[in-house]
Order: C-alpha cells, then sequence, then structure tokens
C-alpha cells in the first residue's frame, strides 16, 4: 500500500501560486508576454552562461553537465504535464520555451567561440 504523505503550506501555496498566475495569463496577450519573457530569459540565461564557463575555460565541462542534466529534467516533466486539461497547459509551455531559449542561447554562443 504506497503512503500518502500530507501537504505542507508551501506546497500548497505553490500550487495556489500556479493557479494565480494560470488565472492571471487567461488573456492572450499576457500569456503571449509571459512566454516571451520566458524564453528571452532563458536565452539570456544560456548565452551568459557559456560566456562565462568559457572565458573562464575552467568550468567548461561541469556548465555543459549542468545544462544537459536541466534540459533532460525539462524533457522528463513533459509528459507529466501533458496530461492536464488542453486549458491549463501553461506550465508546459513556458517549460518548452524555456528548454528552447536555454538550447538556442548555448548554441549561438558555442558558434561565436568557433
Amino acid at each position: 500500500m504506497a503512503r500518502r504523505y500530507q501537504q505542507t503550506r508551501v506546497q500548497q501555496r505553490l500550487i495556489q501560486a500556479g493557479d494565480a498566475l494560470d488565472q492571471w495569463a487567461t488573456n492572450p496577450w499576457r500569456r503571449l508576454s509571459l512566454i516571451l519573457i520566458v524564453l528571452l530569459g532563458a536565452f539570456a540565461v544560456g548565452g551568459g552562461l557559456s560566456t562565462i564557463t568559457g572565458a573562464l575555460a575552467y568550468f567548461d565541462q561541469l556548465s555543459a553537465l549542468v545544462c544537459v542534466f536541466a534540459l533532460e529534467i525539462a524533457a522528463r516533466c513533459r509528459p507529466w504535464l501533458l496530461r492536464r486539461p488542453r486549458d491549463q497547459r501553461l506550465g508546459l509551455q513556458l517549460l518548452d520555451m524555456a528548454r528552447i531559449g536555454l538550447l538556442y542561447g548555448l548554441l549561438i554562443d558555442g558558434f561565436k567561440l568557433q
């Protein structure tokens, strides 16, 4: 028999915050702006991470490993988010945009360092 753990206040607040964000993003322009902010933010993180580690030439392998783990965890969370109803897929869209932005930022900076 599987044990059920009780929900803490932090877990309840996180669920409430996600629901509030989903409610706020029902407007298509708000949803689009939020998606673009996540995409560009992830792009900036990917570019900054590869620039800093490329300049230091010390943590290249470690930062690449962290990025691969982050992208892999995001890819493995995707099927779990696909089970949600069609109108509650803001988390899936944000996760996809974060993955695309991070990968694109890493690739663009990798071509610059060539």
